[in-house]
């Protein structure tokens, strides 16, 4: 084990009244020192990266479309590097930002978020001394690493047999069509034996998996099915561990080791990100490589997004986050009994490549619900939300600006009162903040001196 990050934050909870009490948010997470993990955190991080055998296999399947029931969506489909590793199509992020599935008329509810720096997550875990959840991947946390004993590779397990997502019927088509694919380096060849399953003779198993069907397996071989699928998994959280996923070359990062320099604008906006605007309260910027994330689960009030596709099948439908997953059945109980106090909660994410686009026209999302379409928009809420007045209708962010109103949380419960709502902020010194979110993109080249 490694401790590789420990933080601590003062939190200011309303409890009666106007009156204020002041309770402490600490945050201790020890991550699994894992090789891949300890190479991600070793200056050689910064070098140009040659994938071993393992992270090319799971490069080869992140990228692979036969992965899907209609062979047309792979992991990147949703998590492309151009758009910093999230949701690359900037129509769907320019309304309601979930993203169509393999069966096209099929959608997600919320916004992809980034599989770049996601793989340094801890297993999920409640701290009692904070009283908080901290680690897991996913908005609402499901994949908590407790299977494979890593939240990353727990993660990409799920969207392979989501319905609204890849939407193969079986673990099995997916095992079937790995062991089968002309990878550069082979799943035999990097687990040997993994691919040894005996099939069932005269079954054509590609229409059967094409068709929704189960694979009928005898039990021995149904085991070997889902040590393989397990390998698969543990392959695509290499890569999405490697220092190709997470370079740590942003301007930031080379302004962090003395090779590049920021505008007199972008300190503003870093010593505001630090200090007035409280945004280092979760997003945390110390450190010789700052993940920007403190690994919690929040209720920031955000609006629910009223383009999102999700509501054309389930009017009512509302995001509760953390806790709609904590209060699942199978949850152990004193988990489910945290499930109130953590409703309409989403993970804190990195703000690593949260301008990474293709060109200076691609629209972003942002939130868990994509609600959000800019980085002025995020922050002048951040700054606002509880200074204007409620709108009068569901506006989508534009409209909301517009009309110098935001609409009330999606979730009202649990709603961060504390560390935003009402900051102070100059319009100057949001787009201050803004500004110096922008060095926070891999890819950044210094100028040789």
């Amino acid at each position: 084990m490694r401790a590789i990050y420990s933080a601590t934050r003062q939190k200011n909870t309303n409890l009666k009244g106007n009156s204020t009490m002041t309770t402490n948010k600490i945050v201790a997470c020890i991550l699994c020192g894992i090789i891949a993990m300890i190479f991600i955190f070793s200056p050689a991080a910064y070098a140009a990266h040659e994938l071993t055998p393992h992270e090319q296999l799971g490069k080869a399947i992140f990228f692979d479309k036969q992965l899907s029931l209609r062979k047309n969506q792979s992991c990147a489909t949703c998590h492309d590097p151009a758009a910093g590793w999230t949701g690359p199509d900037s129509d769907i992020n320019a309304h309601g930002a979930a993203y169509k599935g393999s069966v096209e008329v099929r959608f997600g509810d919320r916004k992809p978020p980034s599989a770049a720096y996601a793989a340094v997550n801890p297993i999920l875990f409640f701290d009692k001394k904070a009283g908080l959840f901290i680690g897991g991947n996913f908005w609402d946390g499901r994949a908590t690493g407790k299977k494979l004993g890593n939240p990353a590779a727990d993660q990409v397990q799920d969207p392979f047999l989501n319905p609204v997502e890849q939407a193969l019927p079986d673990p099995a088509c997916v095992v079937y069509r790995v062991c089968g694919a002309n990878y550069p380096y082979s799943l035999a060849s990097v687990n040997p034996g993994e691919c040894d399953i005996a099939w069932p003779m005269g079954m054509d198993i590609d229409k059967v998996c094409e068709e929704g069907g189960v694979v009928s397996l005898a039990d021995e071989q149904k085991t070997r099915v889902d040590k393989a699928f397990d390998a698969i998994a543990l392959a695509i959280a290499a890569f999405e561990a490697s220092a190709e996923v997470n370079p740590y070359t942003s301007k930031f990062d080379y302004f962090i080791r003395g090779m590049a320099e920021l505008t007199e604008e972008e300190k503003k906006g870093l010593d505001l990100f630090n200090k007035k605007g409280k945004c280092a309260e979760c997003h945390i910027s110390d450190g010789e490589k700052p993940l920007f994330t403190d690994f919690t689960y929040d209720n920031l009030g955000v609006p629910l997004n009223p383009e999102n596709p999700v509501y054309r099948g389930k009017a009512d439908f509302i995001d509760k986050g953390l806790g709609g997953f904590l209060e699942k059945p199978e949850n152990p109980k004193e988990w489910r009994k945290l499930a109130r106090q953590n409703m309409g909660k989403h993970k804190v994410p990195t703000l690593r490549n949260i301008d990474k686009r293709p060109d200076i026209t691609f629209v972003k999302a942002y939130m868990h619900n994509g609600y959000f379409k800019t980085q002025k928009g995020v922050v002048h809420f951040y700054n606002t939300r509880d200074a204007k007045p409620a709108c009068s209708v569901p506006f989508n962010e534009a409209q909301a600006m517009a009309a110098d109103c935001w609409p009330g949380p999606e979730v009202k419960d649990n709603v961060n009162k504390n560390e935003l709502g009402n900051l102070g902020l100059t319009d100057e010194e949001e787009d201050a903040i803004v500004a110096f979110m922008k060095t926070l993109s891999d890819g950044f080249i210094p100028d040789k001196k």
